[in-house]
């Protein structure tokens, strides 16, 4: 099988880029070529002697996102046209490329996030407000069109998977597939310990972990300060994340919390830091499934999470917490109290948080994908055997195949998602 991947980035520190890594190391460990269109690719990776990585440069003198994300759409749709013969299917990642696709993977649903209640841009506030907006619109109507065009849209979660069927798209070609985590590594670092020292955190403190993009106010870690206002000084907040032109230590400072909130920055060693602290804290105001979120489970963590985060849906009370809203910072500080003072509870919640993350394993998201890319292969390939032109029944036999596949191996861990059986990874 021949896989054709259009994606800006394949690695293992990038949210969309790690899925794909792993997508494409899964199909070549089972002899497919793959073709990556993207900017950038792991070295591991683009070594390898049935990859084709197909460079895809955007300048740096292009004024805005949005006319970068235009000429990489353009350029992959025109390599894709030039060599259609090339590849059985093609996978795609939201609106990445003008060209018609197989699979394309959901990520995020900007038209979602636009109507969210908690959508802080407008057009009438500043330059870099109304340029929020716009950017927001302008890909809502893309992604719109690229779901419509797409055979099967694979979604990272069910509420990404319910905002397209809102936004018109049949819900027979809408698949969920859960991203996944690498549950080995953290089992390494828990075998290792903690390591409070190195990160420069203080022994005896109750510590609250912070993970996101710290220069937008999507991730809501302003709520997360207020509440730590509102908690006792030996609860304190470690912050991973990438720092300039972020306001939040400024922030921290106007609150008279600063000793308490720890800034790391970008952090390399992610499993050890989650085996240092005590509880992850993630009330995100729009999320699609955040693999942060999946690594906090994997490191046995309790978690305290809102509704408006996708990966919610996953969390039971067994093992987190979940808001009602995100910008409560009373109930949150609430939810932080409970887990502080009941260390035994957190233990219970973190053995529960484990087993739930094992269900999501890299390998069973890879495989999920890889039954997807036979149903259309087969087809193409029976169609073109039989001389006849290649009818629209690929996108129904994917389906078929992979509700199949899940209802298979549907997994006992997440009694709350029982009713939904395409939402399970197989």
């Amino acid at each position: 099988m021949r896989i054709a991947i259009v994606t800006h980035v394949v690695r293992h520190n990038d949210g969309q880029g790690r899925v794909n890594y792993e997508i494409a190391r899964a199909a070549l460990a089972e002899g497919h070529q793959v073709t990556l269109l993207a900017s950038h690719v792991a070295p591991e990776l683009a070594s390898e002697a049935r990859l084709q990585w197909v460079e895809t440069k955007v300048g740096r003198f292009w004024p805005t996102k949005l006319f970068k994300q235009q000429i990489f759409a353009l350029k992959t749709a025109w390599w894709l046209r030039s060599h259609k013969k090339e590849y059985d299917v093609l996978h795609v990642n939201g609106f990445i490329t003008w060209a018609k696709a197989d699979v394309n993977t959901a990520h995020f649903v900007h038209g979602g996030w636009l109507r969210s209640p908690y959508y802080p841009f407008k057009l009438t506030g500043s330059l870099w407000s109304a340029y929020q907006v716009l950017y927001s619109r302008v890909n809502a109507r893309l992604e719109h069109w690229a779901y419509q065009r797409s055979k099967i849209i694979a979604a990272v979660s069910e509420k990404v998977a319910i905002e397209i069927r809102a936004n018109g798209v049949a819900g027979e070609r809408i698949e969920v597939v859960y991203n996944g985590v690498d549950t080995s590594a953290f089992r390494v670092a828990r075998v290792k310990g903690a390591d409070r020292k190195s990160f420069g955190l203080q022994d005896d403190a109750c510590l609250l972990l912070f993970v996101g993009d710290l220069r937008t106010p999507r991730k809501n870690l302003d709520t997360v300060l207020k509440a730590l206002v509102q908690l006792p000084a030996n609860v304190q907040l470690v912050v991973a994340g990438y720092i300039p032109g972020s306001p939040y230590p400024d922030e921290a400072k106007a609150l008279g919390i600063a000793d308490r909130v720890h800034f790391l920055g970008l952090v390399k060693n992610m499993p050890t830091l989650m085996h240092s602290v005590d509880a992850f804290v993630f009330p995100s105001r729009y999320e699609a499934m955040s693999l942060s979120l999946l690594e906090a489970l994997a490191a046995g963590l309790p978690v305290i999470t809102a509704k408006t985060a996708g990966g919610a849906e996953i969390i039971g009370a067994d093992c987190g917490i979940v808001l009602d809203d995100p910008d409560d910072a009373t109930a949150l500080a609430g939810a932080i109290t409970t887990l502080a003072d009941a260390p035994e509870l957190r233990r219970e919640m973190g053995e529960a948080a484990r087993l739930l993350a094992d269900q999501f394993g890299w390998a069973r998201m890879a495989r999920r994908y890889l039954d997807l890319y036979r149903g259309f292969a087969n087809q193409a390939g029976a169609a073109a055997a039989s001389g006849e032109a290649q009818v629209d029944g690929g996108a129904a036999k994917a389906a078929a195949l992979t509700k199949n596949a899940a209802v298979s191996a549907v997994p006992s861990v997440v009694p709350s998602l029982t009713n939904q059986s395409q939402a399970w990874p197989v």
